[in-house]
């Protein structure tokens, strides 16, 4: 049938152009130095914007962290927006020194939300006028004391939107938290930083970057509501024409989870809010890529096709179609036995890429030789367990829930 045809030539074509651009972006990576940002001057004033639901136990940490900053800490402001707190997260922060903003909503969940709520304070008290820039973090992040300095120069030249390197705390806690962990660590350094030496934007994570006050402006605060609220902030910047830039001198370390309940549920909610960014920014991205020549949105639309929702379709019509006779199943068969010889190759890449990651990036990997090679095995684990997830995101209703840290 036609139609099979031309899924069938849809995923080829997709899943090969998106292997080929990751081969391009690694080989970039490993053979050009990282690209670096001159001395600036320490006088920008900056807003520290942290969203927190019951992270008394970590949040001290992140503060910590901000106060040691080679950067002047007087041109710091922390703000935490207490979303529907149960225990004494706005307590230990007030204790600290730094502005709380307590909010209480059953019916808006979610980091988006939190951040509207905290923006609309600071733009009824006269506060957004104040700062140059904004800064996003997680409760449960660590900072470098040179992180701050080092966004600073970035932004001097010339970057309204920056997203810096992220690392993470607890790697080498089990397979769990070291897949998750491998897999930003592998965007940072393959990815963002490739992005920046090919002059296309980067990708905004859920932590660690900033944004001027004039795109502050443009949004209005924070308009950004979505599932993944970070990927929709970096659609929508691209479709302003806006290029978000990587500082990778500038390390954040976050907490991964290290239950496989855990991880299955954040990665639900990242996969249904990848579906959705897809529904409401696809579209205008193939249009942005088509008329404005932008290959920013051509690697975009490469990250946001629904891939998985074209396998399922695929698989599905072929069951029909042979069941009703349109098709043989020797056919059928055949096609599937060519998407499990894919499937085979994509395990040796992924563990592959999980080999180069770590060599590449081993002064950041805080893991014993023994470990490093067991995460290595177990990465392409990690990695399928993103097709049954991607396939309940399909019919699932996700939604934002807390994960517990730890510190």
């Amino acid at each position: 049938m036609v139609l099979l045809t031309v899924l069938d030539t849809l995923l080829l074509v997709v899943g090969g152009v998106g292997m080929l651009y990751q081969v391009v972006c690694i080989v970039a990576s490993l053979f050009a130095r990282q690209v670096t940002f001159p001395e600036a001057p320490m006088t920008n004033r900056y807003a520290v914007l942290i969203s927190a639901r019951n992270e008394e136990n970590v949040i001290g940490n992140l503060i910590d962290s901000l106060r040691q900053q080679t950067y002047p800490s007087e041109l710091i402001d922390i703000w935490l927006v207490a979303d529907n707190c149960t225990d004494n997260t706005a307590q230990v922060v007030r204790s600290m020194g730094c502005h709380v903003v307590e909010r209480f909503n059953k019916e808006e969940i979610g980091k988006g939300y939190a951040l509207s709520y905290l923006f609309n304070y600071l733009n009824e008290h006269g506060y957004t006028e104040t700062y140059d820039a904004y800064f996003v973090f997680d409760a449960d992040n660590k900072l470098d004391k040179h992180y701050v300095e080092e966004m600073n120069k970035a932004f001097h030249s010339g970057f309204r939107i920056l997203t810096s390197y992220r690392n993470s705390v607890n790697l080498s806690d089990n397979w769990v938290s070291s897949g998750s962990a491998l897999w930003f660590i592998r965007e940072s350094r393959f990815l963002n930083n490739s992005r920046m030496l090919f002059g296309s934007s980067c990708h905004v994570g859920g932590t660690g970057f900033m944004f001027s006050k004039d795109v502050m402006k443009r949004n209005k605060g924070w308009k950004f509501h979505l599932l993944t609220e970070d990927l929709e902030f970096t659609m929508d910047s691209v479709l302003h024409g806006d290029r978000v830039g990587y500082c990778g001198s500038a390390v954040l370390y976050d907490e991964q989870p290290v239950t496989f309940s855990q991880s299955w549920r954040q990665r639900l909610r990242w996969s249904k809010g990848f579906l959705q960014v897809f529904r409401y920014y696809g579209p205008a991205l193939i249009r942005h890529a088509i008329r404005e020549r932008d290959f920013s949105a051509v690697d975009f639309t490469l990250l946001l096709c629904p891939f998985t929702v074209l396998g399922v379709a695929r698989l599905l019509l072929g069951f029909i179609f042979a069941l009703c006779g349109f098709v043989s199943w020797t056919s059928q068969l055949a096609s599937f036995g060519g998407w499990a010889y894919g499937i085979v190759i994509s395990v040796l890449s992924m563990m592959g890429l999980a080999a180069l990651t770590i060599v590449v990036e081993r002064d950041q990997i805080g893991a014993t030789n023994k470990e490093l090679f067991a995460y290595v095995l177990s990465f392409p684990i990690y990695m399928l367990s993103y097709v049954p997830i991607s396939f309940q995101a399909i019919f699932s209703k996700a939604q934002w829930k807390p994960i517990e840290h730890k510190g």
